[in-house]
């Protein structure tokens, strides 16, 4: 059940239909040149991280180094198949924000991407992120294997030790496995790399996550 069932939001304003097709969402990575869709490389992984605004939280995983080997940003966590951005904005498709990032061990560790997302933003925020205010700006982890699904549960027990010993408030993460990734439009992938002047609201706790692993 995600944060939006649990709310009964989609009762109170009804839905958004699916939609038949897919929004276009381009072919290739603006930064690296690599391509958005699978199939990706032998061994990769992926999990998708909700941090507000996908805009911001994109740059930061394509600029986490060599082991991502190329990012993306959609919607998932709700209900509506194909949303449109408009869709997501309304509040009405259930779906969070979020930037799939496919990684390759042990180049890139699962651990360091929860580093990167605990302190990237603020996860005690509800729906909303800084100035961003929405169930479509939820801080949530959708995790595709029950191994990160451990990890991912395990940091977030202690980065909420971190923030309480800080006199921050209770992380709202929702954590859940395999939700549907739909890609958000062209225009979203990688935005701040054809933006650079462009809109960026996110800001994390100031509180750094424990050096080494952020699980661990």
């Amino acid at each position: 059940m995600t944060i939006f069932d649990e709310l009964g939001l989609s009762k109170l304003l009804g839905p958004i239909p699916d939609r038949e097709t897919p929004v276009a969402h381009g072919a290739l990575h603006f930064v690296s040149g690599r391509p958005l869709d699978p199939p990706f490389p032998l061994g990769s992984e992926q999990v998708l991280f909700g941090m507000g605004c996908f805009w911001g939280a994109e740059r930061k995983f394509w600029q986490a180094g060599d082991g991502v080997f190329v990012t993306a940003v959609g919607y998932a966590g709700g209900t509506t198949k194909n949303p449109t951005y408009e869709d997501v904005c309304s509040g009405r498709t259930g779906h969070a924000e979020v930037v799939r990032v496919v990684y390759q061990p042990p180049m890139m560790t699962f651990d360091q991407l929860l580093r990167i997302f605990w302190e990237g933003h603020d996860p005690t925020q509800g729906m909303r992120q800084g100035n961003d205010s929405g169930t479509q700006y939820r801080s949530a982890i959708y995790v595709s294997t029950p191994e990160q699904l451990a990890a991912a549960k395990e940091s977030l027990a202690m980065y909420q030790r971190v923030l309480t010993q800080a006199g921050l408030g209770a992380i709202t993460t929702e954590i859940l496995e395999n939700p549907p990734f739909y890609y958000a439009e062209a225009y979203h992938q990688q935005y701040l790399a054809k933006n650079p002047g462009g809109y960026c609201g996110l800001g994390g706790t100031g509180v750094a996550c424990p050096l080494g692993d952020c699980s661990g």
